[in-house]
């Protein structure tokens, strides 16, 4: 019999591509996991890894059982599920990684929503990114993953979980109303009008940082950056105060400060899609299925 733990350290290590990668992901040295996968080479009687100098690469027996320990793990989870269902209401703790901007108009109400048709059921909310998200969902410290993917970065979908999308969240153009670009009557804005105006950024190499540079490059200019951050609540004032342009996601725009407009641009592939992501096998497991049934219905009145 094989150890599924062991199984689970080469399928990360597929995934992530590294020891040290998989050994951050488990909270263990990079010696305990070269150890287990050892371990597992012998269980198997074949070579899974080949270890050129200080790289590793599977083999194609490795890959291949890797490839087949998702099926494992996901007739796992679906076991656990049946052997805890409950044909009553959802009980017990749910677990939440939501990213920051989320976190006011998602999650803050489904903690409302759970807490008044599951009473037996305790959300627990962990500010995360997409990134740390799924590392938290991977190591079962959350249950869902709240995530999202910039449409014109062409971000892949992460490996080893199930996504659902729930809604595409369109960046828009914030600026002052006095901005030449703002003028009554304009339906979208197009980038090339604020070519010439100080911009608001995230940092370069962040997701939302590199899909605003690469939409304006797309358009035919680099920006000017004046400000750079990543707290959409700080570019907002800072807009305010300065008149300098940001595009931030329509999500964060809920509350505009006094004298600023948002406007949708031309661009439409300049959004990002807001998704959930489960471990494969957990979806229908109580606790977890009312969470994303809660997630689905607010999902429909966000603004």
């Amino acid at each position: 019999m094989l150890d599924v733990r062991r199984l689970v350290l080469l399928r990360d290590l597929a995934a992530h591509g590294t020891v040290t990668a998989v050994a951050d992901l488990h909270r263990v040295t990079p010696s305990a996991v070269s150890q287990q996968l050892r371990l597992l080479e012998e269980e198997t009687g074949r070579s899974l890894v080949e270890r050129t100098g200080r790289s590793v690469h599977l083999t194609a027996a490795g890959r291949q059982l890797a490839e087949d320990t998702e099926d494992v793990l996901t007739a796992l989870e679906r076991a656990r599920t049946k052997l805890h269902a409950d044909p009553g209401a959802p009980t017990g703790p749910l677990h939440l990684a939501c990213f920051p901007s989320a976190l006011a108009p998602v999650a803050a109400p489904l903690s409302t929503i759970l807490e008044k048709t599951h009473e037996e059921l305790r959300l627990h909310i962990t500010e995360a990114e997409p990134e740390g998200a799924v590392r938290l969902l991977l190591q079962r410290r959350v249950d869902i993953a709240l995530l999202y993917r910039y449409t014109n970065l062409a971000t892949p979908p992460h490996p080893g979980v199930e996504t659902r999308t729930l809604r595409t969240d369109p960046l828009l153009a914030v600026l002052r109303d006095d901005h030449p670009a703002a003028r009554p009557g304009a339906a979208r804005i197009d980038l090339r009008e604020l070519a010439d105006t100080p911009w608001i950024v995230a940092p370069q190499h962040t997701a939302c940082g590199d899909a605003v540079l690469h939409a304006c490059r797309s358009a035919g200019f680099t920006p000017e950056v004046r400000h750079t951050c990543t707290d959409f609540s700080a570019m907002l004032a800072l807009a305010a105060s300065s008149g300098h342009s940001a595009l931030i996601p329509e999500m964060a725009t809920t509350h505009l400060p006094p004298g600023l407009t948002a406007r949708p641009v031309t661009d439409s592939t300049l959004a990002r899609t807001i998704e959930t992501a489960v471990r494969p096998g957990t979806a229908e497991e109580p606790a977890t299925a009312a969470g994303l049934a809660a997630l689905a219905a607010l999902s429909t009145g966000w603004t």
